[in-house]
């Protein structure tokens, strides 16, 4: 017996169900390939600080969550949590800022990690489809990347994902709230480290999730009274052009998720077939991470969605992405001069673009018929020697039984014919 198992938190992906994860991380890119986002891929591990600095001293991402390690040399390294101050990281390094063509459209695919408590949606390893459009302030590009998110809920078949929406202000209008928050905050019954974070960063409190600290949360400000005129007219315009697009929000004033670095447009999506981790993505506008991790003023918007957490929102509707067929065309050799012959056969299907097995390990007629049913191919090819010597092999549908003697030499013509593609 094997005695080794995944770590905890984490999961193994395998066939059938890794060709469903493979199909929601396509239809979440297509949108973005379609909007001119290209694809960037950045190190499993960064340097310690590009979180500290980037993502907040003060989150539980950073005092808690994170997966630090020291290298034989010293070099204090993390496990990437999230993708975003990884990717600004790397265009800042080739300078794609410098390009002349802002914004920097890119996005990304990959696995993360977080040391939380494993649940049912919430991992210590988990895979995420990411985008970022780098150095650009203007309301559509905010608008653009919901949308393009939008599109990819709904190619996938989602229909009861919602939207929420809030904008978090920006440096003129955030420093009045902050310090009205954090005179509300000071007058609740809190623990010692929920009073900390207050004094380092309120808006982190608001996004407790315990019951006895929300409840105390019901009559705190909120940054929707503060914003400044430019900041509240941001908003309205990105609210305009969803509305315009046909895409339906929910104005979540107490929004401000996880992350430190957010400013202005804040959006989150959940589902509320998946419980208590009902968020399977978000992301928003952060003007001031480019400079909080050494670059230049770069305004800059993005988002992140979970593919783990969309997987289990496909099963709470019943619904999934079509899945192409893992083989279309399998293989049954009788005898070996038949191996050599439907061997070089198959590589010529596989070329022509269509999915084909072949019976390996010398099974008899009747095994390797059984695995041909078991591979969900549409069609067998059948062969041996009196076939060969006619020059011919017996092309036979799977679900109807019927059998053809097809020639050997148009049989991947025929093939192509019977599937539609030719």
């Amino acid at each position: 017996m094997n005695t080794f198992r995944a770590p905890k938190g984490t999961y193994d992906l395998l066939p059938p169900d890794s060709a469903r994860f493979l199909a929601v991380r396509e239809a979440m890119s297509a949108p973005l390939r379609r909007a001119g986002y290209g694809y960037a891929e950045t190190p499993g591990f960064e340097h310690v600080g590009l979180f500290a600095r980037g993502v907040g001293e003060s989150t539980d991402i950073v005092t808690k969550e994170m997966y630090t390690l020291t290298t034989r040399g010293g070099d204090e390294l993390a496990l990437r949590p999230e993708g975003t101050a990884s990717v600004l990281r790397a265009a800042l390094e080739a300078n794609l800022h410098k390009s002349g063509n802002l914004p920097v459209k890119l996005w990304y695919s990959g696995s993360y990690y977080r040391y939380e408590r494993p649940q049912k949606g919430r991992y210590r390893h988990f895979s995420q489809v990411g985008a970022e459009a780098v150095g650009a302030e203007d309301p559509a590009l905010d608008a653009e990347l919901i949308i393009l998110a939008v599109e990819a809920h709904r190619s996938l078949g989602l229909r009861e994902v919602r939207l929420l929406l809030n904008s978090l202000g920006d440096r003129t209008c955030r420093p009045v709230y902050r310090e009205a928050l954090q005179g509300f905050l000071r007058g609740l019954d809190l623990d010692e480290d929920t009073r900390a974070r207050a004094e380092i960063n309120p808006l982190r409190v608001l996004d407790d999730k315990r019951p006895a600290v929300r409840e105390q949360l019901a009559g705190a400000p909120l940054m929707s009274e503060h914003l400044c005129a430019e900041c509240a007219a941001y908003h309205r315009r990105v609210r305009e052009l969803l509305t315009a697009a046909g895409v339906t929000f929910e104005d979540d004033p107490r929004l401000v998720r996880g992350l430190d670095y957010y400013t202005r447009t804040t959006f989150e999506f959940v589902h509320d077939g998946l419980g208590a981790q009902s968020a399977i993505g978000g992301g928003g506008r952060y003007d001031g991470l480019s400079e909080m991790i050494g670059g230049p003023a770069l305004p800059s918007v993005g988002w992140a969605l979970g593919v783990d957490r969309t997987v289990l929102a496909l099963d709470a509707e019943g619904v999934g992405p079509e899945l192409p067929p893992t083989t279309e065309v399998y293989a049954v050799p009788i005898g070996e001069a038949a191996r050599s012959a439907l061997f070089a056969l198959v590589t010529e299907v596989r070329r022509a673009g269509v999915a084909a097995d072949f019976a390996f390990g010398g099974k008899g007629m009747k095994n390797a018929m059984k695995s041909a049913d078991r591979s969900g191919a549409r069609f067998a090819l059948v062969a041996g020697d009196r076939d060969l010597a006619a020059g011919e092999l017996q092309l036979k549908d799977l679900a109807s039984g019927e059998q053809t003697a097809v020639a050997l030499d148009g049989a991947v013509e025929e093939l192509l014919r019977r599937l539609g593609r030719s």
